[in-house]
């Protein structure tokens, strides 16, 4: 590259997050002033240069060239209006090596730009073959490899905060707010979570995704974007589409399924492909971190369940409707399983209405399983008061748990499931045992040995995941027993009422089942509750 009698230079300065050191000092060094200032002094030197422009990517990571102010300066270069780049060293310019060095070895010599890095006294211009082709390379790669072991660093940093439960967020969740004290740590915002609160209930009582947006949007609710902004928070969000964001039916679902509001810490759901590139991947459930009771929650356990359930089936209003029909989502033919349709008829001014099953019209051979629909309501409130009925009879049990006047070994030893699944592994235990006498005196082939035996090491291990799942419904009484009797006023007052609500049917049943012969069966939401505290009752009765 030949000298030029005059360069018009392009000051590049940069400063990203992970170049601050604790040290103050080393702080200042680094900083954008710092750079500014020794680049100037080392220019007032030389006659043959003037500055052209600054060019600052303050807070910019060197892992790639993305940056907006080093973008603007190569659209410089190209358009001939600088010939000199001057950075303070080549840490400051990227620590991608490959890129750097192309950048540095093969762009600008095309554009006949001299460089220059003044803390590793490199200058294109004087620089000879070994400075060029060996010490560059190594210094960009010395860099490059800096930029990876920080980047490593600060993952693991951040995963060790998520498996304690602190959240990174750079924004807290709609509902909550950072801890001012310790900003990993939420507090509940006293109005947001008053929204998020109705967002539940409304979805329980019924009421479409779509129906809650437009709910909210005619209040004159500010959507989780506008709120953030409102509190002077500089928020901005991929999902914003509108000059001023609104409610929709995807933000409301997106409230709805985070466990967040239910006390449960989940983080580490995206990782970056590495530390070169800004694209994030989603990660598998099974590896997110969840953390529980981390924070205030705002729903209820319970509230969220019934939520997820509801979210599940489809719950569409009908034509002109706001809210959903009670049994929609609940409602099955007892014989194929599919859900049941509501059919209006209307003759002369009267009007009947029932559900039927609607498999029979598609030719699939089920029966139409008609049903009115207030003898079901009928039907259904009965069946569900006898059996609250029956787990309030038996909810003294609750009382000892709380006093802790039952043991839980005691308990499982006791449980006429539990026990009849051990002697269901045993009878497997047995016959994989046999398998080997019978392989010795040749009743069976090897082949049939090995076939067998998998089929009771899988039978064996299915009934050891039930045996597992009836101690851990055990394990949830003992763990939450007050908590199971905290539904019981609710219950009593279930026993009062005379009509069917579809508040009564998402807080107590899981499905409805009809069959032919007009025969309702109700599945209890909290089945395995129920049997847990009627068989603790057994459990009681039996010490007496």
């Amino acid at each position: 590259m030949k000298a030029k009698d005059f360069y018009n230079v392009a000051v590049y300065l940069r400063l990203s997050r992970d170049d601050v050191s604790a040290k103050e000092g080393d702080m200042e060094s680094n900083s954008i002033r710092s750079q500014r200032d020794m680049i100037r002094s080392y220019i007032r030197k030389h006659d043959d240069m003037e500055i052209y422009d600054f060019y600052v990517d303050d807070g910019w990571s060197g892992a790639n060239f993305d940056r907006p102010s080093f973008q603007r300066m190569m659209e410089d270069i190209k358009a001939g209006h600088i010939d000199c780049v001057i950075v303070k060293d080549l840490s400051r310019f990227g620590r991608d090596y490959i890129e750097a060095g192309r950048l540095i070895q093969k762009t600008f010599p095309a554009f006949s730009v001299r460089f220059i890095a003044l803390n590793d006294n490199f200058d294109s211009l004087t620089a000879d073959f070994n400075e060029t082709s060996l010490v560059l390379p190594v210094k960009n790669f010395i860099n490059d490899s800096y930029c990876s072991d920080i980047s490593k660093k600060v993952r693991s940093h951040g995963q060790v905060k998520r498996e304690n439960g602190e959240f990174i967020g750079a924004f807290a969740v709609y509902g909550y707010r950072k801890d001012p004290e310790n900003i990993n740590h939420l507090l509940a915002d006293d109005y947001a979570a008053g929204i998020v609160k109705k967002i539940f209930a409304w979805k329980i009582a019924g009421l479409s995704n779509l129906a809650i947006a437009n709910k909210l949007n005619g209040m004159g609710v500010l959507s989780p974007m506008e709120y953030k902004k409102s509190q002077g928070q500089k928020f901005s969000t991929a999902f914003s589409t509108n000059a001023k964001a609104k409610w929709s039916a995807v933000a409301v679902k997106r409230i709805l399924i985070n466990e967040l509001y239910i006390g449960m810490m989940v983080q580490g759901k995206y990782e970056k492909v590495n530390h070169k590139v800004k694209r994030s991947v989603e990660k598998p459930k099974e590896e997110w971190v969840r953390v529980a009771d981390t924070h205030e929650a705002i729903i209820s356990a319970e509230d969220f369940g019934i939520v997820q359930k509801l979210l599940e089936v489809d719950s569409r209003a009908s034509a002109g409707k706001v809210g959903s029909h009670m049994f929609t989502g609940y409602l099955f033919c007892g014989d194929c399983g599919e859900p049941m349709i509501r059919r209006v008829n209307r003759y002369k001014g009267t009007e009947k209405v029932y559900f039927i099953c609607p498999t029979r019209n598609k030719g699939l051979g089920c029966t139409r399983h008609s049903i009115p629909e207030e003898e079901l309501k009928r039907l259904v409130l009965r069946a569900l008061q006898q059996q609250l009925a029956l787990f309030l009879d038996k909810s003294y049990v609750l009382a000892y748990i709380e006093d802790m006047e039952v043991h839980f070994d005691e308990v499982v030893a006791f449980d006429k499931e539990i026990e009849k699944l051990r002697k269901e592994q045993e009878k497997y235990m047995s016959l994989r045992t046999a398998l080997y006498e019978d392989l010795k005196q040749g009743i069976i082939t090897e082949e049939d040995f090995k076939d067998f035996r998998q089929i009771y090491e899988k039978q064996y291990q299915e009934t050891e995941d039930a045996i597992r799942q009836q101690e851990n419904t055990i394990k949830e009484l003992f763990r939450a027993g007050v908590l199971a009797g905290a539904n019981l006023e609710k219950m009593k007052s279930a026993l009062e009422i005379t009509e069917l609500s579809r508040d009564i049917v998402v807080t107590f049943l899981g499905r409805i089942l009809v069959y032919e012969d007009k025969r309702v069966f109700i599945e209890l939401r909290a089945k395995d509750m129920f049997l847990g505290v009627l068989m603790l009752a057994d459990y009681f009765e039996s010490q007496e």
